[in-house]
């Protein structure tokens, strides 16, 4: 059989990558359980977080970067009105409390500060010293908050057999769930929430850009974005419900978008980058092919699957090779930026080994 003739791309898909979505069916539904019951728990303790609900279709809470990893967002309560801050100042506390004598250096790129005057309405427990300090909301103060909710609640929910915290540095929550299929790493991040407002460091779309649609632009940015509590003193920039609508419906012109990613997603975990912690997610693949439907924006460039899958899979490559992946929103921010170069590399030397004799791999 021809590698990629349409008998061979369906049978690919029906042999590997529909079974592996049922199963991503049933993990999801499984963690999904247990994390709504841990966070309904800690609802109740603490007024300033959300349950993170049950869904039934998809779930905007859930990210799955492998069956083995998922990053759950916890969202924040008790802050509304979100304003842009006005004035620049800087900071020489610790998140200890100690003075400093230079001050915090300013965020990167995917970061900014977030103070307790940005918002318009707020609950009287945001203003307490166990997560602010001198007028900002520090993260690594509201993740430390949140861990202790998190301990405790897993002994009072009975959850002790099928939930381990994960011992870490920073302040980053992670747990080791218990499936019924295998054990699966979940990493809790409490968000704050801002809809109906893009971000002022998204300078999206690009200039001249084609794809997508300017209709589809403004129903993505009317999703806004979130600010998550997973560093020190600054909040780290995510536009997951923005990401999420883009995938929807990418197809309507009758291409093949959606299908290149998932074959390119299963080869991934099955051949280029397999194991419990990959250092290429599915967030990674996301990105590359937003970019290539950026480069490529016309309906005739995805009629054929081979070329297109290609043309996705040398992407790929080349970021892979290049340790760079830029983001898909935010200007200068490196995807690649903190792992690890020697995975990078081992990664690049399989794809190039498979460029050279390309195919439906097992």
């Amino acid at each position: 059989m021809e590698p990629f003739s349409e008998d061979a791309v369906k049978q690919y898909i029906s042999n590997k990558v529909e079974p592996r979505q049922r199963l991503l069916s049933k993990l999801v539904e499984e963690v999904q359980e247990i994390v709504h019951q841990l966070t309904k728990e800690i609802s109740y303790r603490d007024i300033r977080f959300q349950a993170v609900p049950r869904s039934l279709y998809h779930n905007e809470n859930i990210r799955v970067l492998a069956p083995t990893q998922f990053v759950i967002t916890v969202p924040i309560k008790g802050l509304l009105g979100y304003k842009k801050s006005q004035t620049r100042h800087w900071r020489y506390y610790s998140v200890s409390g100690s003075k400093l004598f230079s001050p915090i250096r300013d965020p990167e790129e995917m970061y900014q500060w977030l103070e307790i005057d940005q918002f318009l309405k707020t609950l009287r427990q945001w203003h307490e010293t166990d997560v602010t300090m001198e007028g900002d909301i520090i993260p690594a103060k509201v993740a430390e908050v949140f861990l202790k909710h998190v301990e405790e609640s897993v002994k009072t929910c009975n959850l002790t057999n099928e939930v381990k915290v994960i011992e870490g540095v920073g302040p980053i929550v992670r747990l080791a769930v218990e499936t019924s299929e295998f054990q699966v790493e979940v990493e809790l991040i409490p968000v704050v929430e801002i809809l109906n407002r893009w971000c002022e460091k998204a300078r999206w779309p690009r200039c001249l850009s084609r794809w997508p649609s300017r209709e589809k632009v403004q129903c993505v940015k009317s999703f806004g974005f979130n600010l998550m509590a997973r560093s020190s003193y600054h909040w780290q920039l995510g536009f997951e419900r923005a990401e999420y609508v883009l995938m929807e419906g990418i197809d309507e012109d009758g291409g093949c978008r959606k299908m290149c990613y998932q074959v390119l997603r299963q080869m991934k975990e099955d051949v280029w980058c397999p194991g419990s912690k990959p250092v290429v997610t599915a967030h990674h693949l996301q990105t590359i092919l937003f970019w290539t439907c950026e480069k490529y924006p016309r309906s005739k460039d995805w009629r054929v699957f081979k070329k297109s899958f290609m043309r996705l899979v040398r992407k790929l490559y080349k970021c892979v090779n290049q340790h760079y992946l830029k983001h898909f929103f935010i200007k200068g921010t490196n995807m690649f930026q903190y792992t690890s170069i020697n995975d990078l590399d081992y990664v690049a030397q399989k794809l190039g080994l498979y460029l050279k004799n390309p195919g439906l791999q097992d």
